[in-house]
């Protein structure tokens, strides 16, 4: 097999784990009014049982940091796909809610862990290819996230353990051929020079996307069901409008990066993400605030690519050794991912706290927060200092 086709099947496996991870994810996260149905579950208690599960996920992330130096991203993503998996059937056919609390300790860790290393494999293959491919895997995601939540519409009315069904993607996904390591595994010290503190400024960027992701895929149809009289088969409609239409913006975001510049698509998407909160808070119907939610999905649909193609770039590592440089992007990629839930803490936690009265008041939050995107989009493009290859538009790194 030749080197070009090797690389192609690297990707396609790649992608396919992106969009496992939206398909399971959103699968989930689109029944939960089922889920709070069953077991009694008031928002306060399920802001708690999120809270849960993102300090799992981020522990996960911190797991894959160390275990993919060790051994490589390649293998943590397939034991990460296995752990969904089997927390996907535990959540949805628990005989008790202990259970199914268990079920979501154990597909938070399983979460943190593909977060770090599909974003890995990502960023080593964007490498190989020389170009900017990283929308075009978080779009995978997305697309993923579609089926899912196409899924939950076409299944609404069966029972919740049929949900189970769903773990038998990432089963599958986890023989794929995702890109191996190249070399032998480095010292662990290697990613020590890493300059943090110009990524600190784009992870605080991918906070407030993540933020706006994380309350709208998990308060979106709950705010439909409780705020609005909408039919309980409809909930799902806050979730997948919204997640086509960051689909296809993730699609054309090469393009429109390559024509309009950085920063420029994230200030006008930062705009159009605040205009469609305000929709949303505002909304007299429930038909109006899925029109927010899909003005959203459009306005913020390449944040996270770009975040995590910036952070690459900065983490530098020109001329060094490839399985040296592995290590550096690597733990770059994994602590970074850490921003992820810190995002989804404040989204998933924070608005349902503060909309245990009313999740209009809860979804206010990120609608004045998003604004924060305005004066961090130049961090996306700035060189990072001391870095011998400066500002560049793709990330960098060998083989997770």
């Amino acid at each position: 097999m030749s080197t070009t086709e090797s690389l192609s099947r690297s990707r396609l496996a790649a992608a396919a784990a992106f969009l496992t991870q939206g398909l399971v994810f959103i699968s989930l996260t689109t029944r939960l009014p089922d889920f709070t149905d069953r077991w009694d579950i008031g928002e306060l208690y399920l802001s708690l049982l999120l809270l849960m599960m993102v300090l799992l996920a981020g522990a996960g992330s911190v797991l894959a940091e160390t275990l993919a130096q060790r051994r490589d991203s390649a293998s943590m993503l397939r034991a990460g796909l296995l752990v969904i998996a089997v927390g996907v059937v535990v959540i949805a056919v628990a005989p008790v809610e202990a259970a199914f609390v268990a079920g979501m300790a154990v597909y938070g860790v399983g979460l943190g862990v593909i977060d770090a290393t599909t974003n890995m494999q990502a960023v080593a293959l964007e490498h190989r290819y020389g170009r900017p491919i990283l929308p075009s895997f978080h779009g995978a995601w997305t697309l993923g996230g579609i089926a899912g939540a196409g899924l939950a519409l076409a299944t609404a009315s069966l029972p919740l353990e049929t949900l189970a069904a769903v773990a038998v993607v990432p089963l599958a996904v986890a023989f794929a051929p995702l890109l191996p390591r190249v070399g032998s595994a480095p010292d662990l010290s290697a990613a020590a020079a890493v300059p943090w503190r110009p990524i600190l400024l784009v992870g605080l960027g991918m906070v407030l996307f993540y933020m706006v992701d994380t309350a709208t895929q998990t308060w979106g149809p709950l705010y439909l069901d409780d705020t609005f009289d909408t039919p309980s088969r409809l909930v799902a409609l806050a979730t997948l409008p919204y997640l086509v239409a960051s689909g296809v913006l993730r699609l054309a975001g090469d393009g429109l990066v390559a024509r309009h510049g950085v920063v420029t698509v994230l200030r006008v998407g930062a705009l159009v993400g605040a205009v469609a909160l305000a929709v949303v808070v505002f909304a007299p119907t429930w038909p109006v605030a899925v029109l927010g939610f899909t003005l959203l999905g459009a306005g913020l649909a390449v944040v996270a690519p770009l975040s995590f193609s910036a952070a690459a770039r900065i983490a530098g590592g020109e001329g060094l050794d490839p399985a040296v440089r592995q290590a550096r992007v690597d733990a770059v990629i994994a602590r970074f991912n850490q921003f992820n839930y810190l995002g989804a803490l404040l989204g998933s936690v924070l608005t349902g706290v503060v909309g245990s009265g009313s999740l209009r008041v809860g979804f206010a939050v990120p609608m004045v927060l998003v604004l924060g995107l305005l004066p961090l989009a130049r961090a996306f493009v700035a060189p990072a200092p001391g870095s011998v290859d400066g500002p560049r538009p793709s990330g960098v790194g060998q083989a997770g």
